[in-house]
């Protein structure tokens, strides 16, 4: 510090940071001074309105008056409005929790992570749950925000916790509370679930995810934990969803161990689990149609062309659709996401397709009937040889060939014969895939390397010299 300026500070008696004048006064005219009664006015009767949209309608009211490097001054202005005069904002009440007390759960959507299985997308979601005042946490990998993926979420984790807490609270999904036309405020199937534990269900208002805060703070938080783990990895595959799974238990165990204190406290609070879990898959009873389809959930799904006419029940699990005829189960099918989605296996009705060949250019569900690209690429070939009507005979026959011998063996012979450009119809892949008959694969002959070479090239003249 300069002696001059320690003397000024010494005969004022003053700190320098009280002798700071505070800035009052504008350096230049307030541009919108004309206009502020007006906007002030506006903001009454919709705070809601935005510093952008008032700036334009004046530059449309004003043209050549106001340059957009104003706008911040004018978002300056209605900030401090809003400090000052504006209406209350809303208020956050910070909650306190007790041991054995509540618990949250709620669907959260994984696609940032980027999870792929072999090689493959895999799109998934998680069942979330947490326990409020430990923040225990676990999930369970589901694929739709349906009853059942809910069910089977909620129960794992009672049953991996060992107890139950007194309250669950969700938010206002679908599979739990009811729209506003019916008068009960929870589904039955959930009321039921609730009820098999014990538990008292709460619901948030809509709108508002804060009042479910603690779930939504551990979505950002696991979702963070496994982003690392998965850099930590080095990849984002995995073989399985099984191995996929393991992860996850192995990430929420890690997730869990500084917690335990708390959840020592917690456990000394649940109550006692009942003695078995609840049924989580729904059923119904539906009719096979006359095209040997049936319809779950607004979804279509074939079966054998043997069921035709018959009541069948579907047992509806989060991942799978089991079709039940009598006390035989005959089909286990993956089940559909989302709704007027359709899956049809063509080894369920070939054989009434190859009797009505006619029936296969304009069947409404055509493109379920290419197995992979490779049936579409014999179709098309046959289809260029042969003619529209040939062509689809002699692709049903080979996917009749795929029904009893095996769809792999016909689509390693039809990428033979493609690949060699030999003639490509039913009679050449029966010939082929016969029992007995010789593999279809190209074999290549490698020969034998002798390592004496390398022992000449490194004692031969040009190698010394």
């Amino acid at each position: 510090m300069d002696a001059k300026t320690a003397r000024k500070y010494l005969r004022a008696r003053r700190l320098p940071s009280e002798m700071q004048q505070k800035h009052t006064w504008r350096t230049r005219p307030d541009p919108f001074a004309d206009f502020w009664d007006e906007l002030a006015q506006r903001l009454q009767v919709d705070p809601g309105l935005q510093a952008k949209t008032l700036f334009e309608y004046l530059q449309e009211r004003e043209p050549g008056r106001f340059q957009e490097g104003q706008l911040r001054t004018l978002q300056r202005r209605i900030k401090n409005w809003r400090a000052l005069e504006g209406p209350p904002r809303e208020v956050f009440f910070a909650q306190e929790h007790y041991p054995g007390e509540l618990c949250q759960s709620d669907f959260t959507h994984c696609r940032e992570l980027g999870i792929t299985i072999n090689g493959q997308a895999f799109p998934h979601l998680m069942y979330h749950f947490v326990l409020s005042y430990s923040n225990w946490e676990t999930g369970t990998i589901c694929y739709s925000e349906t009853f059942e993926s809910l069910s089977e979420g909620l129960q794992n984790a009672l049953w991996e916790l060992g107890g139950v807490p007194n309250e669950h609270r969700s938010d206002r999904m679908s599979a739990a509370v009811n729209n506003l036309i019916d008068t009960r405020e929870f589904t039955r199937a959930y009321e039921g679930l609730l009820r098999h534990y014990g538990l008292t269900g709460q619901k948030i208002q809509a709108g508002e995810a804060h009042e479910n805060g603690d779930i939504e703070q551990r979505h950002y938080r696991f979702k963070q934990a496994a982003d690392q783990a998965l850099m930590m990895r080095g990849s984002r595959d995995f073989a399985t969803v099984a191995a996929y799974d393991q992860f996850l238990r192995k990430l929420f165990d890690k997730m869990n161990a500084t917690r335990r204190e708390r959840v020592a406290e917690e456990l000394s609070q649940l109550r006692p689990l009942p003695e078995r879990r609840l049924d989580t898959m729904r059923r119904e009873r539906v009719r096979v149609s006359p095209g040997s389809l049936i319809h779950v959930y607004r979804n279509t799904y074939s079966v054998h062309s043997r069921l035709i006419g018959e009541i069948v029940e579907a047992r509806i699990k989060s991942d799978s659709v089991e079709v039940w005829y009598g006390d035989r189960k005959v089909e286990e099918l993956p089940r559909l996401r989302g709704r007027s989605k359709h899956r049809i296996d063509y080894r369920h009705i070939i054989d009434w397709l190859v009797r009505k060949p006619g029936a296969f250019e304009h069947y409404r569900y055509r493109e379920d009937l290419f197995p992979t690209s490779s049936f579409r690429l014999a179709y098309d070939a046959l289809r260029e040889e042969h003619g529209p009507k040939r062509g689809a005979k002699e692709y049903l026959q080979i996917l009749a060939l795929a029904a009893k011998r095996g769809e792999s063996l016909v689509e390693e012979v039809i990428r033979v014969l493609l690949g060699r450009r030999d003639p490509l119809d039913a009679d050449a892949v029966a010939h082929l895939t016969e029992p007995g008959a010789p593999s279809p694969l190209l074999t290549v002959e490698v020969a034998t390397v002798s390592l004496a070479v390398f022992d000449e090239l490194l004692c031969g003249e040009g190698a010394a010299a």
